[in-house]
């Protein structure tokens, strides 16, 4: 019973809403029935697994041996399903308004309900080969997703998308093909599976190999050079970019690259290694670049778009000082940023849901008429710049803390960059709520606030619950802290 209970959470979303494509629905109410109805049941189908089914591993297929369809549920899936879980059927309520103003709603729940289950499929693999066929068929199943509109910017905004995505996985088959051969076991195992007799004068060729796979996985992860499938891809519908920027595809890149050191080739092997530093400057290099891009872009969904490139880089550079409190902290912002990213895209959302505005210099004076949104906003922008008390304050201590532990010169320019980037978040977020409540002009033409009011309640109360949990997890995170740490040791 508790085999079936881990990989209910994956299949029953791809098998219903692989079922939904066909279906015509009569009226909107019956689309929203269905679609809730499979995502609330999804959810706590994956939260029983992840708290409840303890059923060890399950090997659905053996292929050989050592290759096999194989789901594991550890620590690290814990924390990668649990927010992906609780932040779809938040998602999910917004996007039944949103989609409105989209068309072609049935084709996009659909597709929706089908990526759900991929994305718990990568969190709840237990072998090499087990997440690299999920992490592909994520490609697959948000691709429609992206290009949903399928106008010209729809179709050149999924073209380079499913290129980045195609080169990005060709690099992380290499390493995977390195591990079967040079590895005990392709399975997850904290530690690392290769077999020091075997790697034996090869340590030079597996840290190049290391360091193609990081690469290759940190495409979904967009790290530098390879992020510009990530702004493109913000042509796609508000609630999609909200779950690829800050839940689904981005995080299931930072995902493998955990998985990548911790679980495959270990720390022991990597650590005070030059490939070790060279991620590092990448992931330092790429937060600063991220948000400087941020602070230049008018466009709304576009400038937390490159956000996102530059927060990414927050959790990979916590997970590349390959110790325990580098990697809580990565994952404490990684669940920090989910939150606060696609409140952020929410609020993005809203305002071009009501008044089809797109550009920072179109919202002046917006906040004393869309309160809801202005005020998530700044509240979560507030932490997204790491203002204390609030959440992205304590991530952000716990990197740059962990970074001085870890005695590693190189990390200390990590620290130098979380500065800068702090700095600049400030700046490319508060610049549009000063704007919003603000304005430079005391009038404006007729007709420019038409329209101007906060969206219906599927949109704002999502708004509400994810500011909520945004300030409260900021302000009591010791018991998230507590969890973490275990997960990041191992005992989990």
């Amino acid at each position: 019973m508790n085999e079936f209970a881990t990989i209910l959470p994956v299949i029953f979303p791809i098998i219903a809403g692989a079922a939904l494509l066909p279906v015509k629905f009569r009226n909107r109410k019956q689309r929203e029935f269905w679609v809730l109805t499979i995502t609330i049941l999804n959810t706590i189908f994956a939260l029983y697994a992840v708290y409840f089914a303890d059923a060890g591993v399950v090997t659905i297929f053996h292929f050989s041996e050592k290759l096999s369809l194989t789901f594991h549920i550890d620590g690290l899936s814990k924390v990668f399903a649990t927010m992906v879980s609780v932040l779809w059927v938040i998602t999910t309520v917004y996007a039944f308004e949103y989609m409105t103003h989209e068309g072609r709603e049935d084709q996009f729940f659909a597709f929706f309900t089908m990526t759900y289950g991929v994305v718990l499929g990568v969190a709840f693999s237990g072998n090499f080969l087990t997440m690299y066929l999920f992490y592909e068929f994520l490609t697959l199943a948000t691709l429609p997703l992206v290009m949903h509109a399928m106008d010209n910017k729809a179709r050149h905004a999924g073209k380079t998308y499913i290129l980045y995505m195609m080169f990005g996985a060709a690099l992380a088959f290499i390493g995977f093909i390195f591990i079967y051969c040079y590895g005990d076991s392709i399975e997850f195992i904290y530690g690392g599976v290769l077999i020091p007799e075997l790697i034996k004068g090869h340590e030079r060729t597996l840290q190049v190999v290391f360091l193609v796979a990081f690469f290759g996985f940190g495409v979904k992860a967009a790290i530098l050079p390879f992020y510009r499938w990530l702004p493109k891809a913000s042509v796609a519908p508000t609630p999609v970019t909200a779950l690829l920027h800050a839940v689904a595809v981005v995080k299931a890149g930072v995902f493998a690259i955990i998985r990548l050191i911790y679980f495959s080739f270990g720390t022991e092997y990597l650590m005070g290694t030059w490939v070790q530093n060279v991620i590092l400057i990448a992931a330092a290099i790429t937060i600063v670049f991220g948000s400087t891009l941020a602070l230049r872009t008018p466009h709304i969904k576009r400038r937390f778009a490159y956000s996102t490139i530059s927060n990414l880089s927050y959790i990979i550079f916590g997970a590349a000082l390959m110790t325990p409190a580098g990697l809580t902290a990565g994952l404490l912002h990684m669940i920090y940023h989910a939150l606060i990213k696609i409140t952020l895209f929410f609020t993005a959302g809203a305002i071009l849901y009501k008044t089809h505005r797109e550009y920072l210099y179109e919202v002046e004076g917006f906040g004393r008429l869309m309160p809801i949104t202005f005020i998530s906003m700044a509240l979560t922008g507030a932490s997204l710049a790491g203002v204390p008390p609030f959440a992205g304050f304590h991530s952000k201590w716990a990197l740059a803390t962990a970074a001085v532990q870890s005695s590693n010169q190189v990390a200390y320019l990590g620290i130098v960059a979380l500065i800068i980037s702090a700095v600049l978040t400030a700046l490319y977020i508060f610049y549009i709520v000063v704007r919003a409540y603000f304005p430079r002009k005391r009038e404006y033409a007729a007709g420019y606030y038409d329209h101007v009011s906060d969206p219906n309640c599927y949109m704002t109360v999502p708004l509400i619950m994810l500011t909520v949990i945004t300030i409260l997890i900021g302000l009591f995170p010791s018991e998230l802290l507590v969890v973490l740490e275990k997960v990041a040791t191992g005992i989990m």
